[in-house]
């Protein structure tokens, strides 16, 4: 079947036509946690930052992406894999778009999280681990997701019975016990203009 799929990439206008339209350069910030770590509200905090600053910028957020495109998947390993994959390739669509991607998802392993900086492409893709405690994630559990896990109606949960790897050299990290939400939500804001400007 592959034979017949002709992709027209290269009959339409470049990713830098766009960057030039939007006057910012595109990158995707991927922000990696455990549940409950702060990920989806810097997120949210950071895209209505970005745009009163005139910078046009789409959330990609777990929940969301598992209630549409990914809702045929679960939670095991292989399809969080499969999970990251497709949210990497959705990615780099809006990346060749111009637009600042801002993506909020536990992807749990070191492996996990390779595969979506090899679609994206490592010059595009900045890392930002949402470092927090288990048990402060534990104590806002606004999903009462890990009062489940821990009563066992939830397997496979990350953090209680399946593993979370930190990442080891993240382009950002994010210590919350010890700043606000505004405070990470500045510091990312400070930490990718540089990167976002073609000024």
């Amino acid at each position: 079947m592959t034979e017949n799929i002709h992709p027209i990439f290269d009959k339409l206008l470049t990713r830098a036509d766009k960057e030039n339209f939007l006057n910012q350069k595109s990158k995707v910030l991927w922000f990696t946690g455990i549940s409950g770590s702060g990920k989806s509200t810097i997120a949210q905090g950071l895209e209505k930052k970005l745009f009163s600053h005139g910078y046009f910028n789409q959330v990609l957020d777990g929940d969301n992406t598992r209630s549409g495109i990914n809702k045929n998947l679960g939670f095991s390993i292989e399809d969080r894999q499969e999970n990251i994959r497709r949210i990497a390739e959705l990615s780099k669509l809006f990346l060749d778009a111009g637009v600042i991607c801002l993506n909020s998802f536990v992807s749990p392993t070191i492996a996990i999280r390779q595969v979506a900086k090899n679609i994206i492409g490592n010059e595009h893709f900045i890392e930002i681990f949402v470092n927090t405690p288990l048990h402060i994630c534990e104590e806002r559990d606004v999903k009462g997701l890990y009062a489940k896990a821990r009563a066992g109606e939830i397997k496979g949960f990350t953090g209680i019975d399946s593993p979370f790897e930190a990442p080891q050299k993240p382009d950002l990290e994010l210590l919350t016990e010890n700043e606000t939400i505004e405070e990470s939500i500045a510091k990312v804001f400070n930490f990718v203009l540089p990167k976002i400007s073609l000024t």
